[in-house]
């Protein structure tokens, strides 16, 4: 199979729901302790393996393309400052052999029409999309587990998890055959349908690989409320044509799509912080509060 090397990154949301710190900075550059949303997602990417970043970007989102840009000032400060630790992290945000490609999104027409503006840099290429959104934590990163089962099986691959049968309403929820332990072929797909009309309780979650076939069927799909084009409905019309997997991953999500989501994977990974994670804890055991277990687990 061919490697995965390009990962798209939808990045021009509004972020309305963390209004106001959204206000003039996007989403994708809250911090959770020191590191940008969009920083955890891009690491996992670049463990994975992958080289070329397409962030599908819109107004107000030049924050993410200086961030991954190189910040002349800062590090001649730093360098004659002699703090050379803080100038080799700053110098390590984006490995010499990471490409960057930024296209503008002009109007928020969904996840689909998203996806579907990468497809001049992605071209006839298999490739990853990560929603930073999702901050997603394993033993193994998990785009990388999803490269290892594309790998294995050579078609689109979706990440997905067991939700509560009331919170269907909030994901993509994939109906599937019988297949091994964690893995399942898709026989379907519907968005946020309600509990009772549930196929299943595995949500899709924001990391997919998917083959460059999506396309043809991203620009066939029908708007559909607030003229949004859904990925969802996409990948349901690929399925009529080519086969897909559902993939449950090992470890663990935090949905920073919403504020206790966010508060969670806050608390969880300074917990693990190798600066301040010993102290925090100290601090949660003073105030009586209970320490989480690790957010490598699953």
């Amino acid at each position: 199979m061919p490697k995965i090397s390009k990962a798209v990154f939808p990045v021009a949301g509004m972020g309305t729901r963390f209004l106001p710190a959204t206000k003039a900075s996007p989403k994708e550059m809250m911090p959770v302790v020191d590191k940008p949303l969009i920083q955890y997602a891009v690491e996992e990417a670049i463990a994975a393996g992958i080289t070329e970043l397409i962030f599908i970007t819109g107004r107000h989102k030049r924050a993410i393309e200086d961030h991954f840009d190189k910040a002349y000032e800062m590090e001649a400060e730093l360098e004659a400052r002699g703090k050379n630790e803080t100038l080799e992290m700053l110098r390590s945000i984006l490995p010499k052999h990471i490409s960057c490609i930024y296209i503008r999104q002009s109007e928020a027409l969904g996840l689909g029409h998203a996806i579907l503006c990468a497809r001049p840099a992605v071209g006839n290429e298999p490739f990853a999309v990560l929603l930073a959104d999702d901050l997603l934590v394993g033993d193994e990163p998990i785009m990388g587990q999803l490269c290892r089962v594309y790998e294995q099986n050579g078609c689109s691959i979706l990440a997905v998890q067991n939700v509560e049968a009331e919170d269907t309403v909030n994901y993509g929820i994939v109906k599937c055959g019988p297949g091994m332990s964690g893995l399942h072929p898709i026989t379907g797909i519907v968005e946020k349908p309600e509990p009772e009309n549930a196929p299943s309780t595995l949500g899709v979650v924001g990391r997919y690989i998917l083959t460059p076939k999506v396309f043809e069927h991203l620009e066939k799909v029908k708007p559909g409320a607030g003229g949004e084009i859904q990925l969802t409905d996409g990948i349901g019309s690929l399925l009529l044509e080519e086969r897909a997997l559902a993939y449950e991953f090992s470890g663990t999500r935090y949905d920073c799509g919403s504020k206790i989501g966010y508060l969670k994977a806050t608390i969880a990974l300074a917990l693990e912080h190798p600066e301040v994670g010993r102290e925090f804890a100290e601090y949660l055991d003073a105030i009586g509060c209970h320490i989480p277990s690790s957010p490598s687990s699953s």
